[in-house]
């Protein structure tokens, strides 16, 4: 068998990847689903919305409790108690169309939350006991690739479900991934180490809040990153593109579909961005430049709006500059983490740093809503661009280094 025939931490590296993989097509592809099959069904888009509230804020539970977890009993136990919450949640929703009401839908939707969170917290922390400390310039390629094919997959993902869906109907589509998923989850039971990430001294639920000045830096950055991204992308943007340009359902999903699979590419090649090619691994200084620089992007785009500067080529020219450079600000604040993470117990600082990742998503998600019904989407934009310019601020408090090595994969 060909795995069998690579060095165990390559091997365990593909089998974290291809378990995060798989969750992450099913996430797409379930996110897909729910919302083409419940619209069909005649619910309305705040009904719809409030199917997923539950989704984001057990995120930011799991993350912070999920950290605790893996150093507790391994970082192989959380990946497979997230897929498998993730079939329970598939197969929650097998029941009759009668019983799919909100409350049982949205109590699928936090199973599934809780799941992706366990799930991309374990990939991300198991990286960095695969990798050997001294080999940064690996360790950041590894982590860009697997966050940027995640975010490719997802994309991916919302085209497989209205696939799935077009073919098998709702329960059949849902159906044939919990299948799936669940022999993704018995393959991980038996070839994933056993004791991967499991710190030696036995940490106190206390530890699960980060004690190092870094990585509060940098969790506070990732809050104001991403809720600056989610400000005016959740909600804002598919609302404008439909009812202001004229978009249908089908434009709308195919375009953000797109938009992050590409998102996705560039990330998995960041490293070549921020200097690889010269030997260098990224620090505060990198980003808190790259931060500045997307700080502009929202706001471009808001003063070509309040213009009347072709406004439909105005905001997709400077929706794929965001998103080029948002998938780098991310990439680079994916590897930050990683590096300043304790080797003992590493999912503790990934875990309160990805709780900061999700409550910005949440954030950024209920002002997506409020501000663009009050304000419209320009105001989304400048508020979008302040959230920027905060996580850049915030970057210049983070360490700096001089670290130099050879160009490796």
């Amino acid at each position: 068998m060909m795995l069998a025939s690579l060095s165990p931490e390559i091997r365990q590296y593909l089998l974290v990847t291809g378990n995060y993989w798989a969750f992450t097509l099913t996430d797409g592809a379930l996110r897909m689903l729910v919302v083409l099959h419940f619209h069909g069904l005649g619910y309305s888009p705040l009904e719809i919305a409030l199917l997923f509230l539950f989704y984001e804020i057990f995120g930011v539970i799991t993350n912070l409790v999920g950290g605790w977890l893996g150093a507790s009993l391994g970082l192989n136990r959380t990946m497979n108690v997230g897929l498998a919450l993730q079939v329970v949640a598939l197969s929650m929703l097998l029941v009759p169309v009668a019983w799919l009401t909100v409350p049982w839908v949205m109590t699928a939707q936090a199973l599934s939350g809780i799941a992706k969170d366990l799930n991309k917290m374990s990939a991300k922390s198991a990286i960095k006991l695969l990798v050997p400390r001294e080999a940064q310039g690996t360790l950041y390629q590894w982590v860009a690739i697997l966050t940027g094919s995640k975010n490719a997959l997802k994309g991916a993902g919302f085209f497989l479900g209205g696939v799935l869906l077009a073919v098998f109907g709702f329960a059949g589509a849902v159906g044939a991934m919990a299948t799936g998923l669940a022999l993704v989850w018995l393959f991980s039971v038996v070839m994933l180490k056993q004791d991967l990430g499991r710190a030696k001294n036995k940490p106190k639920f206390t530890d699960l809040f980060s004690k190092s000045r870094a990585i509060n830096i940098l969790s506070a950055a990732r809050l104001f990153l991403f809720g600056a991204r989610d400000v005016w992308f959740v909600v804002a943007l598919p609302v404008f593109l439909a009812s202001s340009l004229g978009w249908d359902h089908w434009w709308v999903g195919g375009f953000l579909a797109l938009w992050v699979i590409g998102y996705g590419v560039v990330q998995s090649f960041a490293p070549y961005f921020t200097g690889k090619r010269s030997g260098r691994v990224p620090d505060g200084r990198a980003a808190f430049g790259w931060a500045l620089v997307l700080t502009l992007t929202p706001a471009l785009i808001a003063l070509g709006l309040g213009a009347g500067f072709h406004p439909q080529w105005t905001l997709l020219g400077g929706l794929l500059l965001f998103g080029a450079l948002f998938a780098i600000n991310s990439s680079l604040h994916s590897y930050l983490i990683v590096s300043y993470a304790g080797e003992d117990g590493v999912s503790l600082d990934v875990g309160f740093y990805y709780m900061a990742n999700a409550m910005g998503r949440l954030v950024g998600t209920l002002l997506s809503g409020w501000v663009y019904q009050q304000s419209g989407l320009q105001a989304c934009l400048w508020i979008s661009a302040g959230f920027l310019l905060l996580a850049a601020l915030l970057s210049l408090k983070l360490p700096r280094h001089r670290v130099m090595e050879p160009n490796s994969g």
